[in-house]
């Protein structure tokens, strides 16, 4: 179990545009790339442009503040939750600063195509290496995406529901995504009340959005994130009413039939496609 306060002097500049400061709340094991992950909450500092391009891993991503532009896909509005399937393309972004500056949690995490996650665009908190090094071009498998577009969910619209035996606790499911079956879900906890988050099989991973209160007698408030493992159960408590927005990773299972039709094969420098080849140098 990981619980990590969160810290408001931890932004660093590391996104390889140099537009967006990144606040790493939970880092997964780089070792190990089907389970990697990284939490990021991204603050943008400058205008943001962004050609159209896709990344072998999978995304969630939940503006705080303000909204993001997806080009012909729309606009991921703020409070609305998109899920950003591994291979599908979108943008451009065109996103000029805002005062409040935009600010938007983000999550990526391998996908059910097998591919896992490495280190992704941006350097990391413990990385050293210079950001104008770049990685050698060859070639890469993407995932042909699963969805027609990115998915936008508006929690607005869904409802509340009562968590069977734990009173004044409430849960708001998003949906379960891919054959990997990852689910998104809100949970609300009164003043007062309490709740133990368990899964046999399943990491959670949970950001605290609004309140206080406690994880395992650790005292977390807005921002705060929590990392729970298969098989552990977590309890929260809350002394203001704590709203928590979780995501829940399975294992990924290898395929009993590999396909190579669910692949394209792109010759990149890491985990991200441009459409179109002159966008890379930028990127």
């Amino acid at each position: 179990m990981k619980i990590a306060p969160f810290d408001e002097n931890a932004f660093k500049m590391d996104h390889p545009r140099g537009t967006v400061s990144f606040n790493y709340l939970l880092m997964g094991d780089r070792s190990k790339p089907m389970e990697n992950y990284r939490y990021i909450l991204g603050r943008q500092e400058a205008d943001f442009r962004m050609p159209r391009h896709c990344h072998t891993f999978e995304q969630i991503r939940l503006p705080l503040v303000g909204d993001m532009n997806l080009g012909e896909q729309g606009i991921l509005h703020e409070g609305e939750v998109g899920y950003f399937p591994e291979g599908q393309t979108y943008g451009p972004q065109d996103d000029p600063l805002t005062d409040p500056k935009q600010l938007q949690l983000v999550l990526q995490f391998g996908g059910a195509s097998a591919l896992g996650m490495s280190a992704g665009r941006g350097r990391g908190p413990d990385n050293k290496e210079a950001q104008a090094e770049r990685r050698p071009r060859r070639e890469h498998k993407f995932p042909k995406p699963r969805y027609n577009g990115v998915v936008i969910s508006n929690p607005d619209h869904l409802n509340w529901l009562p968590v069977t035996g734990w009173s004044g606790v409430k849960r708001k499911p998003i949906g379960t995504y891919t054959e990997r079956e990852f689910w998104i879900e809100f949970i609300k906890i009164e003043a007062g009340a309490e709740w133990v988050s368990t899964s046999e099989d399943a990491r959670r991973l949970t950001v605290v959005l609004s309140g206080a209160g406690t994880v395992e007698d650790t005292e977390v408030g807005k921002l705060g994130a929590v990392e729970a493992d298969p098989g552990e159960k977590v309890r929260y408590a809350a002394t203001e009413e704590l709203v928590l927005f979780t995501v829940g990773l399975p294992p990924i299972q290898q395929p009993v039939e590999p396909d190579d039709d669910k692949f394209v094969t792109v010759v990149t420098d890491g985990g991200i496609n441009f459409e179109n080849a002159k966008d890379a140098a930028g990127g």
